[in-house]
């Protein structure tokens, strides 16, 4: 939706804040100090992603239901704002949420912004038309935004972590794995250094790509669990001041209901809400991962490289023509697409640890570009992972070339320096790579070993076991 507050033709209404009175579009759900916003911050076009609005939703339901149940909130009011509430949580009113990502640093716009959509949308389900359900009095009771949105933040990151990003490693490792499997007896020379190595199936390879991704669902099965402990109850410096001792629990306890993942107090409502040390935590996790997919993503795309003039150990699948000018070419741009995604994770995690300086004394103030950078990591690595798996990787096909270099490749004198020793092996590599002859046909030369027992030593299968010295 456009910052713009309205066009010469729309119809406006006047609603009231404690600064004074503002003109809102006559149909918008938000109010005054929603208003304010919307002109104070024209800055862009990001605004919070569904799965904030979704947890903002569920922390002003599952408050209002807690509110009732201590008596501090009518059971008609409390029923209205879970009615308005449940309606935000599953997408119906997001066109109301309009404040921009570049706002107030402790996001009291946004909360403010749920406050006020949910209270006006709440009031019209009130069957009594002449009441009417205030922002901050009914829908933010025992709430502040300092406890809040950084409530919001990680509750919307443990549901993207959830229902997106998990779904879409442990694929990309069954993907992985299901590779390893097809290319275990697919022999081909291994890279250090970009130089030739010794041999490595092209399995094992596949193999440690899986055991990236592994690793990248354990790190955030960590990071859930550090982002599972939340703010609330701390309302506005961590003391808690106007909620009632018990409210913080009683309320996470129906919100991990509502939300089906779990949240809990946090022991330290000072720490919580004055510094962002587990949002700074989640994002370098998810840096760490895209740094991982970068890997394996970058290593595809060079196995690829080719058809005639590169390494074209892999034949990619050919989801699109490559090239505006130059007929039959086909480029890998599921990887490349992939790449991108890395870059803009460890991006965003730059701004994430800068944002983080922004703590001083009880608030940090940039958890909106905080929470924005954090929650489309989550989502951008989540299709990015996807994306390469059903789109590339599950179609990857080993092409001969691999093999057939096996056998020219130096790296095979590696096996030869136990039984010879390393200065004639590198003596016989030296002249194969002058020469253009194998390490086989120069080893009969230059030792007296016999050919079967060269054969048994230089069995590039043999080398990719366990027992066989490797290269450096």
């Amino acid at each position: 939706m456009s910052n713009n507050t309205s066009s010469p033709q729309q119809t406006l209404r006047v609603e009231r804040d404690s600064m004074g009175e503002m003109s809102v579009p006559a149909n918008a759900y938000w109010g005054a100090s929603t208003q304010r916003a919307v002109l104070n911050f024209p800055i862009s076009n990001l605004r919070f992603n569904r799965s904030m609005i979704k947890a903002l939703a569920l922390i002003k339901l599952a408050a209002a239901k807690t509110n009732a149940e201590n008596g501090d909130l009518p059971q008609t009011i409390a029923d209205a704002i879970a009615t308005a509430a449940q309606e935000v949580a599953a997408g119906a009113l997001d066109e109301h949420f309009v404040v921009d990502i570049f706002q107030t640093g402790s996001g009291t716009s946004t909360n403010m912004n749920a406050n006020e959509v949910i209270a006006r949308r709440a009031s019209q389900h009130l069957v009594d038309s002449k009441s009417k359900i205030h922002p901050n009095d009914h829908v933010n009771m025992g709430q502040s935004s300092n406890d809040v949105i950084p409530t919001a933040i990680h509750l919307a990151a443990l549901l993207d972590i959830k229902e997106r990003l998990l779904p879409a490693l442990k694929e990309l490792s069954r993907c992985l794995g299901r590779k390893a499997k097809q290319f275990d007896k697919v022999i081909k020379t291994g890279r250090t250094h970009l130089q030739d190595a010794t041999p490595i199936t092209l399995g094992q390879e596949f193999l440690g790509y899986k055991g990236q991704v592994d690793n990248a669902i354990k790190r955030l099965r960590y990071a859930q669990g550090r982002l599972s402990q939340v703010a609330l109850g701390g309302t506005a410096v961590g003391t808690g001041i106007n909620t009632k001792a018990g409210f913080a629990k009683a309320t996470l306890t129906e919100l991990s209901l509502l939300a089906g993942v779990k949240v809990k107090e946090t022991s330290n409502h000072f720490q919580a809400q004055s510094s962002i040390d587990e949002i700074v935590d989640c994002s370098g996790i998810l840096k760490t991962i895209a740094t991982s997919i970068y890997k394996i993503a970058n290593d595809v795309r060079w196995m690829g490289s080719g058809p005639r003039a590169g390494l074209a150990e892999l034949l990619l699948p050919a989801v699109q023509p490559g090239s505006s000018i130059m007929p039959g070419k086909v480029n890998p741009v599921i990887c490349e697409s992939t790449m991108q995604v890395c870059f803009k994770v460890i991006g965003n995690d730059a701004t994430v640890t800068l944002a983080s300086q922004a703590s001083s004394f009880e608030l940090n103030v940039a958890l909106p570009v905080a929470a924005h950078c954090l929650l489309e990591s989550i989502t951008l690595l989540a299709a990015a992972s996807a994306n390469l798996s059903s789109n590339c990787l599950k179609g990857l096909k080993a092409t001969a070339n691999g093999p057939a270099l096996v056998e020219r490749g130096l790296a095979l004198c590696t096996a030869l320096a136990p039984v010879v020793g390393y200065d004639l092996a590198a003596e016989i590599a030296k002249e194969a790579a002058q020469s253009g002859e194998t390490i086989l046909l120069v080893a009969q030369r230059k030792t007296s070993l016999s050919l079967d027992e060269l054969k048994r030593l230089l069995d590039p299968f043999a080398m990719t076991k366990p027992g066989a010295k490797g290269s450096d």
